[in-house]
């Protein structure tokens, strides 16, 4: 068999970030563990945002983040390429600069070839490359189900952080990525079918859309990725004591996307999100609107509370708090 054989979705019972635990599950197993921090720490466990964050001086903060999954598409360059691009998103998430990262790698040395993992690898490095942040070693082993990721060190301005608890009523909603990867990509892994724009989609760094954010004087963003807009949003909402109102019809979706939900390639993990907020949603759009917004992204884009110059698109406000977190019109 040749390398372009290998069809890298066929050796992984998910894909993407669509194969995270459950939020509400994840959220069960830390809790309880929260203990006092140092007062440096200024971002950890409690809200459950994009990265770690300690202060080291007054001008300077460093973010510590990992993430990696099972393959979402089948070329494995392009893996390592969407899966280098989500792990530097957390970064960027929290108005960071990546400044180093190490590779995590699970690999079947005995079903999968070792020059399909170095194409993982490549793809990693030119991505990682192009967010100007070096790749310095890293971490691997012998696994049954291909995986690979990275964890990424970056610095930030403290007193300028983004963060998924400083979201304000009056504001903006603003998404920089259309959503539907999920939806593709599981079409993708059922038949084989390549989507150019969802590897597009997810292979772009957040890198402009976090600088956009903070030229704007932004305070609150988080990225889109496993728990769906939904879910992300819910978190956001939820840490900030505020209700997000969605208009459903101002979401941008990749082409493809709404077919691809109407002939059933709805992932598990996107059943999850939308179960795991309907007890704090109100919504008048009908289940498949919401699976689509609830719909588990890779690498997906920023949420920001407010508005940027370029590359958004306003899908809502934040408003004070009601009995529903989040509302969709």
């Amino acid at each position: 068999m040749t390398i372009a054989t290998y069809r890298l979705t066929q050796y992984a019972h998910g894909g993407g970030c669509a194969c995270k635990i459950p939020p509400g599950e994840l959220e069960d197993l830390v809790a309880g563990l929260i203990r006092p921090g140092s007062p440096d720490l200024l971002v950890g466990l409690d809200d459950g945002d994009d990265a770690a964050v300690v202060r080291i001086d007054g001008a300077t903060a460093v973010l510590s983040t990992a993430d990696f999954f099972t393959p979402v598409v089948d070329d494995a360059y392009d893996f390592g390429r969407i899966a280098a691009a989500n792990a530097l998103s957390d970064v960027y998430a929290m108005g960071g600069r990546p400044v180093l990262a190490i590779n995590l790698v699970g690999w079947p040395r005995e079903v999968l070839p070792a020059e399909l993992l170095r194409e993982v690898l490549r793809g990693g490095f030119d991505i990682a490359a192009e967010a100007g942040c070096p790749v310095a070693g890293g971490h691997s082993i012998d696994d049954p189900e291909p995986k690979y990721g990275m964890a990424v060190t970056g610095i930030a301005d403290p007193t300028r952080l983004l963060r998924n608890d400083a979201a304000v009523a009056g504001t903006a909603i603003t998404l920089t990525k259309p959503l539907g990867v999920g939806v593709l990509n599981n079409r993708h892994k059922a038949t084989g079918e390549v989507f150019e724009q969802a590897i597009s989609s997810m292979v772009t760094l957040n890198r402009d859309a976090c600088a956009a954010a903070l030229q704007a004087g932004l305070s609150a963003a988080t990225d889109v990725t496993g728990f769906g807009l939904l879910g992300h949003l819910y978190k956001m909402a939820r840490a900030s004591g505020v209700t997000a109102v969605i208009d459903a019809a101002a979401v941008p979706y990749l082409d493809g996307a709404r077919q691809a939900l109407a002939d059933g390639f709805v992932s598990g993990g996107t059943r999850r999100n939308l179960a795991w907020v309907a007890p704090h949603l109100h919504a008048s759009v009908g289940e498949e609107e919401l699976l689509l917004l609830a719909d588990a992204q890779t690498s997906g884009g920023l949420l920001l509370a407010g508005e940027i110059a370029t590359g958004g698109t306003v899908i809502g406000e934040f408003v004070p708090r009601r009995d529903a977190v989040i509302d969709v019109r």
